[in-house]
């Protein structure tokens, strides 16, 4: 086992209440590089004790007011710092998630960091907004409306995308006054490691912001318990999904839920063929497959359907997979094990089922990490469990349809809506269309169009709740009304 020479934390340790510690019994767990299937280093592995004390510092620190206790403009100030410093520090912030995630250097640098800064930044300059309103009421009486915090948020973010899911909760909850405890991935905490040291030089203060590392049965487990929490934001599976949204229901706790995807991407015949085909790539290759809103299933009007495969049998071999840390590579390893080997399970299904690949399907034998090829797949059946479900991988699935209407039908036929796109020529089809599919956020002619401005979330099984936008802020604070008679 090799030491991470970069640890901020040096054995990488817990924040709580502002301080560094281990976990209370000493307990400790691996975080591997899936370029090479080695260990970088270990973390410590809070349990239920260790997760309690990081309540406790939140809630103190709400009940206290060093956070709560500030003006919308003053927090926003210190959101802007944030910003700042991620921007200051983007090079080790991009790498330590190369590194932990396997996300190729250039992503990281280009999309990572960029969007975690923006995303402070833009909750910094909307938390001076958080106001009230008189209502017109035929009562004898001036009412008005207050909005303030929740309390203490859970924070709860997957391996996919450590900063970006963790500041999209983190910087609205933190504008709107509360306090957070941040649970990151098991497999990929190392930035939200980083990320604790930059809040406290900020001027964050103490207890304002706590990073509990751990399993999910154990960490995650007793912080959706914990009857100190007041709402718990969560990104991850469905099914555990599910798991979080029932605890949170048994005691009435707001939950926002960011779950699974299975985007549809339709492409329709007076589609622009040569940009379709960059955006169609980017959706399902972007992030190594592992994005809840990539694009895995792709819809294609049959007089372009023989066409757009060949086109992809001939440029997806060509799109460039290797070591993260090389600046020219688009797609790295999986992020770890499981996930490469639930990706050959889903490709070995579809062999099964009938389908024919077109490009890849197999694994790529580099250094001992967990890569497997861009993966283009024909002739499936529409209920094929590799059309269905959520392979979360470089996995392309290609059906055609005859009319528009088979397109939205075929496009909303299975549980998820998180995302979906569409490639046309005509304005009028795009809104028709993007009316019609049911999906959290549609993008027209390109893939992946994301602003801090510009909420997104589930529908169906995808779930509910938006991230982002001033939705995302106004989510995090409770409204009060105060009437006042005036007889």
């Amino acid at each position: 086992m090799t030491t991470f020479e970069t640890d901020p934390t040096g054995p990488g340790r817990l924040f709580v209440g502002g301080q560094w510690r281990e976990a209370a019994d000493g307990a400790r767990t691996e975080v591997v590089d899936p370029s090479r299937g080695t260990v970088l280093t270990t973390v410590a592995a809070a349990g239920a004790a260790d997760v309690d004390a990081a309540v406790r510092a939140a809630r103190d620190a709400f009940d206290t007011g060093p956070w709560s206790g500030l003006s919308g403009r003053e927090r926003g100030r210190v959101l802007h710092r944030v910003a700042e410093l991620i921007r200051e520090e983007a090079d080790e912030i991009a790498r330590l998630e190369s590194l932990d995630v396997g996300k190729p250097i250039t992503l990281a640098h280009a999309v990572d960091v960029t969007n975690a800064a923006n995303d402070y930044e833009y909750y910094a300059a909307l938390a001076h907004t958080l106001d009230g309103a008189t209502r017109d009421t035929p009562l004898n009486a001036l009412a008005y409306t207050q909005r303030g915090p929740l309390g203490v948020v859970a924070a709860i973010t997957p391996f996919n995308f450590p900063l970006i899911l963790a500041g999209s909760k983190i910087a609205p909850a933190l504008a709107a006054g509360n306090t957070v405890v941040h649970k990151p991935a098991d497999e990929t905490p190392l930035s939200a490691l980083h990320m604790a040291g930059l809040f406290q030089r900020a001027g964050v203060p103490d207890g304002v912001v706590n990073v509990v590392t751990g399993t999910g049965p154990v960490a995650g487990e007793a912080l959706l318990r914990h009857p100190g929490v007041d709402k718990i934001a969560f990104t991850g599976s469905t099914a555990v999904g599910r798991h979080a949204a029932s605890v949170a229901g048994e005691t009435l706790k707001p939950v926002t839920m960011e779950l699974g995807g299975n985007a549809a991407h339709l492409v329709f015949e007076d589609a622009d063929l040569e940009k379709a085909v960059g955006a169609v790539i980017k959706a399902f290759v972007f992030n190594t497959g592992q994005f809840c809103m990539g694009g895995p299933r792709l819809l294609v009007a049959r007089p372009v359907h023989a066409t757009l495969l060949e086109i992809l049998a001939e440029a997806v071999p060509g799109v460039p997979v290797g070591d993260p840390r090389l600046p020219e590579t688009v797609v790295g390893p999986m992020a770890g094990e499981r996930h490469l080997r639930k990706v050959e399970e889903y490709v070995a299904l579809a062999r099964e089922e009938g389908g024919r690949i077109v490009c890849g399907g197999e694994r790529l034998d580099l250094d001992g990490g967990y890569y497997y090829r861009p993966t283009v797949i024909a002739d499936l059946a529409n209920d094929s469990r590799v059309v269905q479900e959520e392979v979360f991988g470089p996995v392309l699935t290609v059906q055609p349809f005859d009319s528009e209407d088979e397109a939205v039908a075929l496009a909303n036929s299975t549980p998820y809506g998180l995302a979906a796109g569409v490639q046309t020529g005509s304005l009028a089809r795009a809104h028709r269309v993007a009316d019609r599919l049911q999906a959290g956020i549609v993008w027209v002619n390109d893939w992946a169009m994301l602003d801090p401005a510009v909420p997104f979330g589930g529908v169906k099984e995808s779930g509910f709740g938006r991230e982002y936008g001033p939705e995302a802020l106004a989510s995090y604070t409770k409204v009060k009304s105060v009437v006042v008679s005036l007889d």
